[in-house]
């Protein structure tokens, strides 16, 4: 069974381009209907990580980090950030499991993914 990414990138293009990387390496991408209810989403899919923009435009990335890692039911879950600032260290000090500076090559989100879903 393939492992499961949902993505948060807002930028159509970006997010199609990230469908067809991940997809040609076997991932099945996910989107979310709404970020309003992201935390309930996330815990009724239940993918196998997640890539956030930290930019995104109804929601901010950081925060919406801050509040799945305070959610015990999705304890475990592989979360990457993203962005063209440097938010490397507030990404991992807030529970981030790796930050991708944009733009980045696709090699390096596989290989971060690979690393942190064992695969």
């Amino acid at each position: 069974m393939p492992k499961t990414v949902m993505v948060l990138e807002d930028e159509p293009m970006l997010f199609d381009l990230l469908v067809e990387l991940l997809g040609l390496e076997g991932y099945k991408v996910t989107q979310p209907n709404s970020l309003e209810n992201i935390l309930s989403e996330l815990s009724a899919n239940r993918p196998d990580a997640v890539l956030i923009d930290v930019h995104l435009k109804d929601a901010n990335g950081l925060d919406l980090l801050s509040k799945i890692r305070a959610d015990r039911d999705l304890k475990g879950l592989v979360v990457l950030l993203s962005s063209g600032n440097d938010y490397r260290q507030e990404s991992v000090r807030r529970g981030a499991d790796g930050f991708l500076m944009k733009p980045y090559m696709p090699e390096d989100l596989l290989a971060a993914l690979k690393q942190k879903l064992n695969d």
